[in-house]
C-alpha cells in the first residue's frame, strides 16, 4: 500500500463515525500524493500523520438558562489543528448539526485555506450544537457568556483567534468579546468579525462573498471569459450568498436563485437583493416571503437551485449540498464554472464529474478564503491600532484572491493537471505548511 493509503486508513480507524472528516482528509491527501511521492522527506518526517492529527481537541459543557428559567445544556468545541505558520484561526459555528467530526473537517480544511491566503495564520475551528434561531437576545447572550467562560482559557490574540461562521454573526461575536474582555481584562484582537465601534474591519461582512466572485472572475479571465452577461445560480441566503449576489450583480451577471433551509426562489429577472436583505437580515425571516416583494418570482419547497439553467453556480449554503445528479444537471445545462462559497458543499463524486467534464471548478478552500483573509487583515489592524478604509481592505482582498487563483493554477499545471484546481489548491496549501513543519522539527 502507498504512504497516502496507509495514512487514510489510519484516519478512518482512529476517527470512527466522522464521515465529513474522512471525506476532507481523503480529498486533500489523494490530491497531494504526487507531491508526497516526489519528496521522500515528507514520509521520513511523518508529515501526513502529523497534519491529520489536531494539536488538541477541546470539548466542553455549555449550560445556560432560557427565558423560562430552565437550564439548558449544549456542547462546545474548539479543535486547534495546526499552527505551523501562525496562530490558530477559524470560525465558531452555532448550529444543531455541529459535532466533533464536523468541526474536525472544517478545522482540517482551514489549515490549507489559511495557507493559501499567504498570511501567517494556522488552522482551527470551533462551535456548538446550540441553535440561535428562535432564541431571544437574552438567551443568546447567556449562551455566549457560558460558552466563552470556558473557551477563553484556550484563545488569545497571538494564540488562537476565532471568528464568525454559520449562526455566529455580529451579535454573537459582540457578546463573546464582551465576556472575554471581562474575564481576562484584555482589550485585544482575540475575535474577528467584531463591530466597527470596537475593532472590527470594514469589508469583513462582505469579504467571503466578494472574494468568491473575485476568484471566479479571475478563473474566467484565465479562460478568456468574464462574469458580465452570465446567468448565475446561488444556494444559501446567509452572509456569503448575499454578498456573492451583490458583487456578481455589480460585475454584470444576473443572479436568479437563492435558498434557505425551507425552500428556494427563482427570479428570472434577477434577484432583488434589497428584498432578500430585509427578509434575512432585518426580519430574520424565510425566503417564502420573497413573493411579497416580487410576485412573479417562483418559490419551491422541493427540487434544488441546480435544476435552473445557468452559466455559473455558487454553492454557498453548507457541506454536501451538491450531489452527482445535480452535477450532471449542471453539465447538461452547459454550466461553465462552479465555485464554492460554502465549505465542501460538493460531494466528491460530483466534484470529480465536474472536473472530468471540463467545468471550471474552484474548491471552497480557495474560493471562500476571502473571509478568513479579511479576518487576518482585521487582526493586523487590531495589532497596529489602525483602521483601514473599505476601499483599502477591498483592494487587499481582491489581490489575495487573484494570488490564490494564481497559486492553484500554477500548481495544477506543474503537475500536469491543467484546470484541476482541487489538486492545485491542495498542493499549494500543503507545501507551505509542510515546509514550516519540517523547519520546526518533529513536534
Amino acid at each position: 500500500m502507498s504512504y497516502v493509503s496507509d495514512v487514510l486508513n489510519a484516519v478512518i480507524a482512529k476517527n470512527p463515525a466522522q464521515p465529513e472528516f474522512h471525506q476532507a482528509a481523503k480529498e486533500v491527501l489523494e490530491s497531494i500524493a504526487c507531491v508526497v511521492e516526489d519528496n521522500p522527506k515528507y514520509k521520513k518526517n511523518a508529515i501526513l500523520e502529523r497534519i491529520v492529527e489536531p494539536d488538541r481537541q477541546i470539548m466542553f459543557r455549555v449550560p445556560w438558562v432560557d427565558d423560562g428559567g430552565n437550564i439548558r445544556v449544549n456542547r462546545g468545541f474548539r479543535v486547534q489543528f495546526n499552527n505551523a505558520i501562525g496562530p490558530y484561526k477559524g470560525g465558531l459555528r452555532l448550529h444543531p448539526s455541529v459535532n466533533l467530526g464536523i468541526i474536525k473537517f472544517l478545522g482540517f480544511e482551514q489549515i490549507f485555506k489559511n495557507s493559501l491566503t499567504g498570511l501567517p495564520i494556522g488552522g482551527a475551528k470551533g462551535g456548538s450544537d446550540f441553535d440561535p434561531k428562535g432564541k431571544s437576545d437574552n438567551e443568546v447572550f447567556r449562551f455566549c457568556q457560558s460558552f466563552m467562560s470556558e473557551l477563553f482559557k484556550y484563545i488569545g490574540a497571538d494564540t488562537d483567534v476565532p471568528a464568525g461562521d454559520i449562526g455566529t454573526g455580529g451579535r454573537e461575536i459582540g457578546y463573546m468579546y464582551g465576556t472575554y474582555k471581562k474575564l481576562t481584562g484584555l482589550y485585544e484582537g482575540v475575535l474577528t468579525g467584531k463591530g466597527l465601534t470596537y475593532g472590527g474591519s470594514l469589508a469583513r461582512t462582505e469579504a467571503t462573498g466578494y472574494g468568491l466572485v473575485y476568484l471566479t472572475e479571475e478563473m474566467l479571465k484565465n479562460a478568456g471569459k468574464s462574469l458580465a452577461g452570465m446567468t448565475v445560480t446561488v444556494s444559501g441566503s446567509g452572509n456569503v450568498a448575499i454578498y456573492a449576489v451583490q458583487k456578481a450583480t455589480e460585475l454584470g451577471a444576473k443572479v436568479v436563485t437563492m435558498s434557505d433551509s425551507n425552500g428556494w426562489i427563482y427570479d428570472k429577472n434577477g434577484i432583488d437583493l434589497k428584498a432578500v436583505k430585509e427578509i434575512k437580515e432585518v426580519n430574520r425571516g424565510r425566503l417564502s416571503d420573497y413573493a411579497k416583494y416580487r410576485p412573479d418570482a417562483e418559490y419551491h419547497t422541493t427540487g434544488s437551485v441546480w435544476s435552473v439553467k445557468c452559466d455559473i453556480a455558487f454553492p454557498c449554503a453548507t457541506q454536501n449540498e451538491l450531489n452527482l445528479s445535480d452535477a450532471a444537471t449542471l453539465v447538461k445545462n452547459k454550466v461553465l464554472a462552479v465555485a464554492e462559497g460554502a465549505n465542501m458543499p460538493t460531494y466528491p463524486d460530483a466534484a470529480d464529474y465536474l472536473i472530468e467534464k471540463g467545468v471550471l471548478y474552484a474548491p471552497g478552500k480557495a474560493a471562500n478564503a476571502g473571509g478568513v483573509a479579511t479576518s487576518a487583515l482585521e487582526m493586523s489592524q487590531n495589532s497596529q491600532r489602525l483602521s483601514w478604509t473599505f476601499a483599502e481592505v477591498d483592494a487587499k482582498l481582491k489581490n489575495i484572491m487573484i494570488n490564490i487563483f494564481g497559486q492553484m493554477n500554477e500548481n495544477a499545471e506543474r503537475y500536469g493537471k491543467k484546470n484541476n484546481f482541487v489538486l492545485g489548491a491542495n498542493v499549494a496549501g500543503f507545501i507551505k505548511v509542510a515546509e514550516a513543519m519540517l523547519a520546526q522539527g518533529p513536534q
